[in-house]
């Protein structure tokens, strides 16, 4: 089986997820820069995939390697380059899920390379957002100067205004006649509405094959037509989608970001053991509302036959369509499908016994997370004991964030984090 590595798929993917090119908006006079400021714990990054940003404006990319895609990806690591030369002002136009009220703004950048001084750094920076439309009625929230090569580099803005767009014009570096580079943007705020988001049950056209998708309640499983592949054992959470992928030659997890008009997807997969790098990416078009079939996808059509198929094949399955509220251990009614698949599993393997285990990301104490993954582990315990399923076939287990699947320094790797297992004893 052959994968593309990301440098080869990357300049189709982005010509797909960016859409066509908005005309360019003057820029509203540069105002005082704010000073620095630490966020509150409660903020959200509204300008990250996992919370529905998407690009709609690229500036000058060297190549694809250097592209814009990753000044949205919460990784300090990979960045966004211009040609050689192009050292001149540069605009990225992103489009927000959700009217959003941003606080502060961050900026990394301590990865650039060149020479000892980080001449190649972003420097100068205006952040506008405009409520009326990705063309029209930006302000000024923030007009920002960077330190040469240093991460979290946060200021607070100095207008607090609702936001659906947000435009950042990057006007120079630290002296570089060559290159500049920055290597992730991050708004903090609020979101202030809550937009239920559409089904993403459908086909997609995407870079490994069509993908068939078919969500019930927060379950998400389906098929691609590419290596025999499956979508197993998935879910929603928010705005992105998690599953486990599985092919004649490998698996792994992955995650799914939905533009907001829910046409297009951008995501990344990784192979088991392989989540602290990047990922390879996963890309592609909403072709139809009809979920449709692969071949090898037939008798596996339901959420509890693929976890039948898969806890019999390797022992344990990861659920991702079992949501908690935050910071608690109330079950989400749409995770109703996820949990009678557990339940129809019990009755049609009733000499089967389960250990549940509740994972978390790192965002609290360890301590905490240890409670709150035990307590999550007991309340789909209750659930299935309520459902008919012996209590005497059921244990429970809490992990916290001591087996993370994703980067706990991410949104989307936070995401694939917060999950329940369950194991086949």
């Amino acid at each position: 089986m052959f994968f593309l590595s990301i440098r080869q798929v990357l300049p189709v993917a982005l010509m797909l997820f960016t859409g066509q090119f908005v005309a360019d908006v003057q820029a509203a006079a540069p105002a005082p820069a704010p000073a620095p400021a630490v966020a509150s714990l409660t903020e959200i990054n509204v300008t990250s995939y996992a919370n529905g940003a998407w690009i709609l404006k690229k500036p000058a990319e060297y190549n694809e390697a250097w592209s814009a895609f990753w000044l949205l990806d919460e990784r300090a690591l990979t960045g966004w380059a211009t040609p050689n030369g192009s050292v001149g002002p540069q605009e990225v136009l992103i489009a927000l899920a959700e009217e959003s009220v941003i606080k502060t703004v961050e900026f990394d950048n301590a990865s650039a390379d060149g020479d000892s001084e980080g001449s190649r750094s972003a420097k100068d920076i205006v952040v506008q957002v405009s409520n009326q439309g990705p063309t029209t009625g930006f302000e000024t929230i923030a007009t920002v100067s960077l330190k040469a090569r240093q991460d979290k580099q946060r200021f607070s803005v100095i207008k607090l205004t609702p936001a659906r767009w947000v435009k950042l014009t990057i006007k120079n570096n630290h002296g570089s006649a060559e290159y500049i580079e920055l290597f992730d943007f991050r708004a903090f705020g609020e979101q202030k509405t809550k937009t239920v988001a559409a089904s993403v049950s459908g086909t997609y056209a995407t870079n490994y094959g069509n993908f068939h998708l078919q969500q019930e309640g927060a379950s998400v499983f389906g098929c691609y037509e590419h290596g025999g592949g499956l979508v197993t054992n998935g879910g929603v959470e928010g705005r992105v989608t998690r599953f486990t992928w599985t092919q004649t030659t490998g698996r792994g997890p992955a995650i799914f970001a939905f533009s907001p008009d829910g046409k297009e997807v951008l995501g990344i997969w990784w192979y088991d053991g392989q989540t602290d790098g990047p990922g390879e990416l996963w890309y592609g078009t909403k072709t139809s509302d009809s979920v449709g079939s692969c071949p090898h996808w037939k008798g596996v059509q339901t959420a509890s036959s693929q976890m039948a198929k898969d806890i019999g094949e390797t022992g344990r399955v990861r659920i991702y369509g079992i949501n908690f509220d935050i910071d608690s251990d109330v079950i989400k009614p749409e995770s109703k499908t996820a949990l009678d698949s557990i339940v129809k599993l019990t009755k049609e393997k009733p000499d089967w016994k389960f250990t549940i285990e509740g994972h978390t990301d790192s965002t609290a104490t360890a301590a905490h997370n240890q409670t709150l993954s035990e307590k999550r582990a007991a309340s789909v315990k209750s659930y299935l004991v309520t459902a008919g399923v012996a209590a005497t076939r059921l244990n429970t287990l809490g992990f916290g964030a001591t087996k993370q699947v994703g980067d706990n320094n991410t949104s989307i790797g936070r995401a694939q984090n917060r999950r329940v297992e369950l194991v086949k004893n």
